[in-house]
């Protein structure tokens, strides 16, 4: 029988923010050499794609949890020495058909994780437009029942990620209460609306008012805050000020510290030494997942890659500079030749 981990985590538990693009197979192993979560969340996987002939497999590459033994099919993948094994992953999933939702759900016990959460907050105008993600919050019945067909499929706990509202804040006063009342084992709120996305700050202020509807309606759901979340040392500070709130995500913060969750760097920030070993061993990473992929004739693009470039060239006399040239780089090879280079570094 599968055990609900959320039960079993420190009070202000850290949760590394399913970002797309972004928290794949090979980047939240990165961040478990620089100093993991407690938990890990996987990029968001479309439950139609999943419930595709065509889109399957790339549904379960997306759903991989380790670059050299990562599952082919959901009949024969499941993997108890996978890697991270020691930290919960979290699949997260997104759609609006309940059908699809209880195929996925039912399918990803084997797939070796340990939780289950439903996107409602992504704010993606493709997404939204597609009926999914912050979308879920205009259409409450249609949410509800995929809830309802996720938890019926599987014996993982299931949660959901959210955000306030659509367009309003106060769309919160009757949205969140209605997904505390579907007994979810953990409940996730990004402190905006899909309208503000990121362009202004989280409202810090509503936690209060939110852990009283919590209390009142599910207590034993975990309530996980997101939104403006920097590093562990922010974790603490804000334990002490909303000790209601069982645990703290962080999403962008990520990008300004990749060690933003070891509790050895609360006050100090890594060297340029520590973030370039780090990126040799992102590097790595990705050429081991790249051939991975084409073994199954499968592709994994060198483009995304330069996304992160920025995580470990910064703050630095020349930073700029020398993220401009690898970002002309076509290949690891090239990035690792400007690198060694560089003696500076």
């Amino acid at each position: 029988m599968v055990t609900n981990f959320w039960n079993n985590l420190p009070h202000g538990f850290t949760v590394l923010a399913p970002m797309e693009g972004v928290t794949d197979v090979v980047f939240r192993e990165v961040i478990s050499r620089a100093g993991a979560p407690d938990v890990f969340f996987t990029e968001f996987t479309n439950v139609s794609s999943f419930a595709s002939e065509k889109g399957r497999n790339n549904a379960l590459e997306r759903l991989d949890l380790e670059i050299t033994k990562a599952p082919k099919s959901a009949k024969n993948s499941k993997n108890p020495d996978r890697a991270l094994n020691s930290t919960p992953v979290v699949a997260q999933i997104w759609g609006n058909n309940p059908a699809h939702f209880t195929e996925l759900a039912s399918a990803l016990e084997n797939l070796g994780f340990s939780g289950l959460d439903i996107n409602m907050g992504c704010p993606d105008r493709h997404v939204n437009k597609a009926g999914g993600g912050a979308a879920m919050i205009k259409t409450p019945d249609l949410a509800i029942e995929c809830i309802k067909s996720a938890k019926s499929a599987t014996s993982l706990p299931v949660s959901v990620k959210t955000r306030l509202g659509f367009t309003y804040i106060d769309e919160y006063k009757t949205w969140l209460p209605l997904l505390l009342k579907q007994n979810l084992s953990a409940l996730t709120v990004h402190l905006r609306t899909r309208k503000e996305m990121s362009k202004v700050p989280a409202h810090f202020d509503l936690i209060p008012e939110i852990v009283r509807l919590r209390d009142k309606i599910a207590p034993k759901t975990k309530l996980i805050i997101n939104g403006d979340i920097e590093d562990v040392k922010h974790v603490h500070e804000l334990s002490n000020k909303y000790p209601g709130v069982d645990g703290w995500m962080i999403g962008r913060g990520v990008f300004k510290n990749p060690f933003c969750f070891n509790q050895n760097y609360i006050d100090k920030q890594p060297t340029r030494e520590e973030l370039q070993s780090l990126l040799d061993y992102h590097l790595k990473l990705f050429d081991e997942r790249q051939k991975e992929l084409e073994s199954r004739s499968s592709r994994y693009p060198y483009e995304p890659l330069k996304h992160f470039f920025k995580i470990y060239i910064n703050n630095f006399p020349g930073a700029s500079d020398l993220r401009a040239e690898l970002m002309e780089c076509r290949d690891t090879a090239s990035v690792r030749a400007i690198l060694k280079s560089k003696t500076t570094l």
